[in-house]
């Protein structure tokens, strides 16, 4: 039979299986009477009200303006200035490459400036002598002491020596062009903090020889983190950004963090027909990581009033496929217990009557459901239908709070994961490498 328990803790279940042996006295009477004990299942009262609207997502945490730190020259690494979750401030040198070619290159350009500089002082001072020449030269042209070719040939040399000074001016020009490409290159082999923050991700090692698609490191802002999600089109329709959120950094069991979200994309993945969303959260106690998954509970509105009950109580009957919830047809006077681990400190009740009742499920929420088809104030089995032979049956009931139900819906996930992994390192235990397929089966 299929329940919708196959998420529940298999301890839990096999320890409700034991429970029948808790009542001696009511065994022994079972027995007499030649019939099997009844089973032992929990319960829970359906209640009244609005269904919290939820849509739950998976995200990604970030720090606050992470960047991943690359080198823009080529060069080999000579020393690294900080390590692995230490705190810089910007502009603090985390890295140094070797600089010895670039020292050298750039004084050679220092001296080819100088060089210009000094060939433009030559052509001030030929322009110079030449415009005296010229200036006597036509002096003497008025007087008829000299040719108009002699006057020609001297402004000619005076446009020759303007044109040379202004060769020479471009060239300081491009000189100092030169000067600042290798200042600026050698000032490239001290890598520096963009940003104040943490440092991760280290890759930066003495002696590597890095280039521009070589990442350092990662720097990131730890006080604040952000939570990308991503949304689907549909998704836009009833999610936007100031809506309440709920973040579980990890086993649903802790206390959810909770926030808003902070801003949504407008642009959609033409393949993916998606976008995304960021949530801004304060990380006091850095309990969220760069690199962290999360889940993110999007709080849209409320359900019209329903009947509500554990999502857990829903079973779906494994002959019809019809969803629905086993219903205590006798009272239960029993009050819901404690929140408690200790099964034998569990009081069961006398047999109790149970029938399977069609339900239509109007919401879903995080832990409840909204349903038409049965009353508030009725018992329902949230945890051992599969127990119940038939659309119909008796067991003993240990009547639980909403808490405690949960509780268990919380842990269903982490327990689920730890029975997988726990399952992998017995299977990784039972095979020996070197053996053949048929010694591993003998």
């Amino acid at each position: 039979m299929r329940l919708l328990k196959e998420q529940f803790p298999i301890f839990l279940i096999i320890s409700f299986l034991l429970l029948p042996g808790c009542s001696a006295d009511q065994d022994d009477s079972s027995e007499e009477a030649g019939a099997a004990p009844a089973p032992a299942v929990e319960a829970v009262r359906a209640v009244r009200g609005s269904l919290p609207l939820t849509e739950r997502l998976t995200g990604v945490v970030k720090a606050k303006n992470q960047v991943a730190i690359y080198p823009e020259i080529s060069a080999p690494i000579t020393e690294v200035l900080i390590r692995d979750g230490e705190y810089v401030e910007k502009d603090q040198p985390l890295v140094r490459l070797r600089d010895n070619q670039l020292r050298k290159q750039l004084k050679q350009t220092r001296a080819s400036y100088q060089i210009a500089v000094a060939q433009a002082r030559q052509a001030e001072a030929r322009l110079k002598e030449i415009r005296a020449e010229l200036t006597r030269t036509r002096s003497l042209a008025k007087k008829g002491l000299t040719s108009p070719a002699e006057l020609e040939a001297v402004e000619t040399r005076a446009i020759s020596a303007e044109a040379d000074l202004e060769l020479a001016k471009a060239r300081i020009e491009e000189a100092e062009a030169n000067v600042e490409e290798r200042e600026e290159a050698l000032s490239q082999t001290v890598i520096r903090a963009p940003v104040s923050g943490f440092i991760g991700t280290r890759d930066a090692e003495v002696g590597m020889l890095v280039n521009g698609n070589t990442r350092l490191f990662t720097l990131g802002q730890l006080q604040e983190i952000e939570v990308e999600i991503v949304l689907t089109d549909r998704m836009l329709k009833y999610i936007e950004a100031g809506q309440r959120v709920e973040i579980f950094p990890g086993s649903e069991v802790s206390d959810p963090i909770e926030g808003k979200v902070s801003r949504i994309s407008p642009f959609l993945n033409q393949v993916t027909h998606s976008t995304e969303a960021e949530i801004d959260l304060p990380n006091p106690g850095r309990k969220l990581n760069p690199g962290m998954f999360v889940t993110v509970d999007i709080f849209y509105g409320e359900s019209e009033n329903a009947t509500l009950v554990p999502l857990s109580a829903l079973y779906e009957n494994p002959s019809t496929g019809i969803t629905g919830v086993y219903v205590a047809q006798d009272s239960i006077r029993q009050e819901a217990a404690s929140d408690t681990t200790d099964i034998s400190n569990i009081t069961l009740t006398e047999p109790v009557s149970f029938k399977f009742t069609r339900v239509r499920v109007m919401a879903r929420g995080r832990m409840d459901a909204g349903l038409e088809g049965i009353d508030p104030g009725a018992w329902v089995i949230s945890l051992g239908q599969d127990l119940i032979d038939g659309e119909s049956g008796m067991a003993r009931v240990n009547a639980v709070g909403r808490e405690w139900v949960y509780r268990l819906q919380s842990l269903q996930r982490q327990d689920l994961l730890e029975e997988i992994m726990r399952q992998h390192r017995e299977a990784a235990r039972d095979f020996t490498p070197g053996k053949s397929e048929s010694s591993q089966a003998r």
